[in-house]
């Protein structure tokens, strides 16, 4: 594949990743709104939370999607993984996109947007993990950290497109017209362009590193490598429990909780997440390219300790005093910390993972580290704000997060030591 192709590649994989991660984040920037349209209640707590909980339960599916997906992805093609993740996903969001509200249809309506969202949480367990590795194995030598990091980076383009259509329809749209009809817009701008995403990932090429194999592992194969490498998972997962944490809580909660917790206008809520998104889009690239060069767990171990030590300090100053300017920079400094940690974290599992399972290991950990903790960080976050009272909780769950990342980090040096002498060698 000429230098060229690659190109044209990122660019064709990113766009599905793009549309995988557009609907996820619609569905966490209008919760309130759908919570209302979908799961009426006389408390607006209540209806909030499960809005939030159906946002999550889609995660609830990912584990088994990454089983099934990723090993049809490690079995068939990278190619042909991607194509069929992205035709589930495509379902899953002209179901929700289209459903009438409970008014219209009665208990009905929740169970059409339910079943959409467990079908997107199916094919989002391995399409992260697919992108992931198929950016492994085109990018150039000493280029792949680089080249890996663009599967975070395009769900940054997502925050920023679906943060920038949140402002523009809160400045052009009412209130009473929001909650009505307006949220639903977002959706079907995604139905939109599905089709021409399709048509970009028929004509994505097979990886080399695939296609040169002679032998491609049957199912039985796969299964016994996973489960050889259990132990891998599991520290993958812990790994992944800081990035998804971290990013669900900056991107999809942010809206939420400066308009909910904050009571700042939706407006703002919307600049600061757009603001987020750009830095992710600056800080994922930059930091993956460093990491080709001062290598990938000295950036993890910085991330996880800074995300430690600042986190609930950061969050207990911006609640002593909720402004636009507090958010926006307690916002920008975590997503700081999260493009040091993302950016090195997404190629170090690439690396760590074995050949045969690269898709299903890696894919699994992902969705194992997000059905269980971070895609129910927005319900998680308004839950303990309203058990504790406590507005600047949500600093605690990250701090646990990082903890288990640093823990993580800390005991995959043998085998990244390994890694590095035989690439050496």
């Amino acid at each position: 594949m000429t230098r060229r192709k690659k190109i044209w590649a990122v660019v064709q994989v990113s766009g599905g990743n793009f549309l995988e991660m557009y609907d996820f984040m619609v569905f966490g920037y209008y919760a309130a709104a759908i919570g209302r349209a979908f799961f009426p209640s006389g408390n607006p707590f209540v209806s909030l939370s499960l809005s939030l909980m159906t946002f999550g339960v889609g995660f609830l599916m990912r584990p088994i999607g990454a089983i099934v997906l990723g090993a049809y992805c490690d079995r068939r093609g990278r190619r042909a993984g991607l194509m069929l993740a992205l035709v589930l996903m495509a379902l899953g969001m002209v179901s929700i996109a289209f459903v009438p509200g409970y008014a219209s249809i009665g208990i009905a309506a929740p169970l059409f947007v339910l079943c959409g969202r467990l079908l997107q949480g199916f094919s989002a367990g391995m399409e992260l993990g697919g992108v992931s590795v198929y950016l492994s194995e085109i990018a150039t030598p000493g280029h792949k950290g680089f080249y890996v990091s663009w599967q975070s980076a395009s769900q940054q383009m997502t925050v920023m497109v679906a943060a920038l259509l949140g402002f523009v329809l809160n400045r052009m749209l009412t209130p009473i017209q929001m909650d009505a009809w307006g949220w639903r817009v977002p959706l079907w701008i995604g139905c939109m362009i599905l089709p021409l995403l399709l048509l970009l990932q028929n004509s994505l090429e097979e990886t080399h590193e695939f296609s040169s194999r002679k032998h491609h592992p049957s199912l039985a194969e796969i299964m016994r490598s996973l489960a050889a490498n259990w132990q891998l998972v599991a520290l993958g997962m812990m790994l992944f429990t800081m990035t998804t944490v971290s990013f669900y809580m900056i991107t999809a909660y942010t809206p939420t909780f400066g308009t909910t917790v904050l009571h700042l206008s939706s407006v703002d809520s919307f600049v600061v997440t757009f603001c987020v998104g750009l830095s992710n889009l600056v800080w994922l690239p930059v930091m993956g390219a460093l990491s080709d060069r001062v290598g990938r767990l000295p950036l993890l171990l910085v991330a996880t300790v800074l995300m430690l030590v600042t986190a609930y300090p950061v969050m207990l100053w911006l609640v002593a005093g909720p402004t636009f300017g507090k958010l926006l920079i307690v916002e920008l400094w975590l997503s700081l910390v999260y493009g040091i940690y993302n950016g090195a974290l997404i190629v170090y599992m690439t690396e760590l993972i074995p050949f045969e399972v690269r898709t299903i290991a890696f894919s699994l950990a992902y969705s194992l580290a997000t059905s269980v903790f971070g895609g129910f960080t927005p319900a998680i976050s308004t839950y303990l704000i309203h058990a504790t009272g406590n507005r600047a909780v949500p600093g605690l769950w990250l701090t646990f997060a990082a903890a288990f990342g640093l823990a993580a980090a800390l005991m995959t040096r043998g085998r990244a030591r390994q890694l590095a002498a035989s690439q050496a060698a």
